[in-house]
């Protein structure tokens, strides 16, 4: 036999990290076999799940133990794990898992992993013990139900010793050569040297706080301007700091896909110097599907039948290929016949540094989060453009029912879920029948709709699994609706606001969050930080970076970051003499002075592009203004090149869109403040010489910001600066980034609203700013 016993050697720190395995991982490399299958299944959630665990340890006798932690060896790997159950009376260990609906819908390749699972911790109970034999059964309990399914086997001590081995056989030679990646790339990365000549002026500011923030296991917000390679500034401290300060992963996580392209053109330079860096990119599972339509599943999808019995392969390749962008994750998945997207989110186990969007670590079911946690990893979060963090993650805890789409569903219901469906509308009508506006909000969720949505989920939960091909359409598109509704009216609290839409005609209620629609339901989210505030806790070290975070608390406190983060504010490489920034203060562009001004505003427009001809941009606050100003230069001076941002734009349009600015050219490109041209926008030397922005960006004045603020206004004592002000500001100096790119840029930007010339905005303007009023 070769495999040890247990010793007190196997919880040595000198056992490298890659050769310390948990049984889950174990089984799922060396046991897992089959097909990709993701046809509905009604799993439990993770607390119903627990608490079924719970209940199925509290049937049993005295001397049973729960929760048993075993660890054991086979040669240099170490093997940990936690065993749900063990009967010493019986001699029995126990697998416990939960589900809902038909037993025999557990596919035999998940229950093939179950008992791997099972054995090993039979294996480790034997060698606890000195046990010649043991009784291993795996537990399945109903939810629905309440019933268990019990499978069990005798097993001797040497039939479990013999699978182990083979497990462990087959990791072991995998755990040596990661153990032997990551020495030589920790050895590699302390003596990692700055990929160019020079740092930039800023950058090293940036990377000192980034080491000292991963050194003290601290949390950091960095504002500095665009242009000076904050990305390269951010992520060649953290990659050094890696092996003194033991992190297994660096998350680079990003708003857009420009965002994405710009890490990996940073981490390129790094590898460039010799680092032997695996570095993975995530992408959104549409938009890499090589079949579009199919279910993943077999017997739909060529790429998803035989996944993991063709996966050791293709992961083998990509570990030594390294540098797994989208088109090289393709391009090794379709040599093996497998799924791109799911051979992605295989290999975040072994890479370095994964770049992905802000949804795989912060959403509620963060595929990246879930696993960090899982596998217990020291993992640093690198957070690109965080000032979009606080509306993306306002969305990722919202949750929307539309009152149409659960028409059409009790319309075409199955019999079994009529009732169940004709309670969520019961309760829906209670709360809509006493609102007197079109448009409301209420400060609690009544209990009747979250307990009639949970009815709901477990019907079509149950009716899923017994119809599986009416898991589709419609019907399954309200069922997840209903779980996300309800899980979030489970952590209602003043973080959140309960909404209620009669009809279209409220979306002025809606302001600049836009669910607006018919009849409708939402929990919507003003507050994120008591969602986030554990994300960031749970990772070792954390830098959020930025052009516009000021002020530093704003985002702070929103972010739910901890109170001793450290902030660093980095000063412009870019002079005041590159930009003249003029305040237009005699203009007003609030709502009710629109027409008034609206003449003088274009004509200004017009007088700077006759007197300095070139390309300029110039931003709205919204598309009705934007589409009046259009015409409105269009009228009065016809002679002035123009294009405009539209509704709906795509990919193709907005390239379209931003080519029209070329070098040597002349116009006005009209957009939205906040939109998809507000920032990202990378147009250097004579592509843009000049913006005007029409606007302060303040969100509309209606009733949910007006809530914002009565909320904020109670948690941080400023309330109209955290809804408004702060919000609006960031879009206009994001925006005004476009003008000056590089050290060498020069242009003009028009500050075109009275306000600006406040004390409290102009605090909020870059301090390099030479901030003048027009002299007509």
């Amino acid at each position: 036999m070769t495999t040890s016993t247990l010793a007190s050697s196997c919880t040595s720190e000198s056992v490298p990290p890659a050769c310390r395995v948990s049984v889950k991982t174990l089984c799922a490399f060396s046991a897992k076999r089959g097909d990709i299958d993701l046809r509905f299944v009604p799993s439990p959630t993770a607390q119903q799940g627990m608490a079924g665990h719970v209940r199925v340890q509290a049937r049993r006798g005295a001397g049973y133990e729960s929760e048993v932690v075993l660890r054991g060896a086979h040669g240099p790997l170490q093997v940990r794990g936690r065993a749900d159950g063990y009967d010493t009376a019986r001699g029995r260990v126990e697998e416990i898992k939960t589900f809902r609906g038909r037993f025999d819908a557990i596919r035999d390749n998940h229950r093939a992993l179950h008992w791997a699972q099972a054995k090993v911790y039979g294996w480790l109970l034997c060698e606890r013990d000195a046990l010649a034999h043991i009784d291993v059964a795996l537990v399945y309990l109903d939810l629905g139900t309440d019933e268990e399914t019990v499978l069990e086997e005798r097993c001797t001590r040497e039939a479990l010793a013999l699978h182990f081995e083979g497990l462990c056989a087959a990791y072991a030679a995998w755990a040596q050569s990661e153990a032997a990646h990551h020495a030589a790339l920790s050895g590699r990365l302390a003596s990692l040297a700055f990929p160019h000549a020079a740092f930039r002026n800023g950058q090293r500011d940036i990377a000192d706080a980034v080491y000292r923030a991963a050194a003290a296991a601290r949390h950091l917000l960095i504002e500095a301007p665009t242009g000076i390679g904050k990305t390269l500034a951010t992520l060649f401290p953290m990659l050094k700091a890696r092996a003194q300060q033991k992190l297994d992963k660096v998350y680079f996580l990003t708003a857009k896909t420009s965002g994405r392209a710009i890490a990996l053109e940073a981490l390129q330079q790094i590898v460039g110097t010799g680092a032997s860096l695996r570095v993975l990119e995530l992408t959104a599972r549409d938009k890499v599907c090589e079949h579009p339509g199919k279910a993943c599943n077999g017997e739909a999808c060529p790429l998803a039948r035989g996944f993991y019995d063709r996966l050791a392969a293709a992961r083998a390749q990509a570990v030594q290929t390294a540098w797994l962008d989208r088109a090289a994750l393709r391009r090794i998945a379709l040599a093996h016949d497998l799924c791109p997207y799911f051979l992605s989110q295989e290999l975040v186990r072994w890479s370095d540094v994964i770049v992905g969007d802000y949804n795989h670590y912060f959403d509620t079911s963060a595929f990246l989060y879930a696993l960090m946690k899982e596998e217990d990893w020291q993992v640093a979060l690198l957070v690109d453009e965080a000032h979009n963090l606080v509306q993306r993650a306002r969305g990722m805890y919202t949750a929307v029912l539309d009152g149409p789409a659960l028409d059409r569903v009790r319309r075409h219901a199955p019999a079994a879920l009529r009732l169940p469906l004709q309670q969520v509308e019961r309760a829906w009508r209670s709360v809509q029948d006493a609102q007197g506006a079109a448009y409301a909000l209420h400060a609690e969720v009544p209990d009747a709709l979250p307990l009639a949505l949970q009815g709901a989920v477990a019907a079509m939960g149950d009716h899923f699994a017994a119809h599986p091909e009416h898991a589709q359409g419609p019907l399954q598109q309200f069922f997840f609706d209903a779980i996300q509704f309800a899980r979030l009216a489970d952590a209602f609290a003043d973080h959140s606001v309960f909404e209620s839409t009669l009809d279209a005609a409220a979306a002025s209620g809606m302001g600049d969050t836009g669910e607006a629609g018919a009849r409708g339901l939402a929990i919507r989210n003003l507050l994120p930080a008591p969602f986030l505030q554990s994300r960031f806790a749970a990772c070792r070290a954390s830098a959020c970076f930025s052009g516009t975070l000021a002020p530093f608390d704003f985002y702070r406190q929103t972010l739910g970051m901890p109170g001793n983060t450290a902030t660093l504010r980095v000063g412009s490489p870019f002079r005041s003499e590159q930009l003249a920034v003029r305040v237009v203060d005699d203009l007003s562009t609030r709502f009710r002075d629109r027409a008034r001004t609206l003449g003088r505003l274009v004509d200004l427009m017009a007088a700077q592009i006759k007197a300095q001809p070139g390309n300029y941009m110039a931003f709205f606050s919204s598309f009705d203004y934007l589409e009046r100003a259009v015409d409105a230069l269009g009228a009065r001076h016809p002679g002035v090149p123009m294009w405009a941002q539209t509704r709906g734009m795509t990919e193709g349009d907005r390239h379209a869109f931003l080519a029209r600015l070329r070098p040597g050219g002349c116009g006005i490109a009209f957009a939205v403040l906040g939109g998809a041209f507000g920032e990202g926008v990378d147009l250097p030397g004579d592509r843009l010489i000049g913006a005007f922005i029409a606007s302060l960006g303040l969100p509309q004045h209606n009733l949910l910001n007006e809530t914002l603020r009565e909320r904020m206004e109670a948690r941080f004592g400023d309330g109209w600066a955290y809804a408004y002000l702060y919000p609006g500001l960031q879009k206009v100096v994001q925006a005004a980034g476009r003008v000056i790119r590089t050290e060498q840029d020069v242009g003009v930007l028009y500050l075109m609203d009275d306000r600006f010339s406040r004390p409290e905005v102009r605090a909020l303007l870059p301090p390099w700013w030479d901030v003048q009023p027009l002299v007509d």
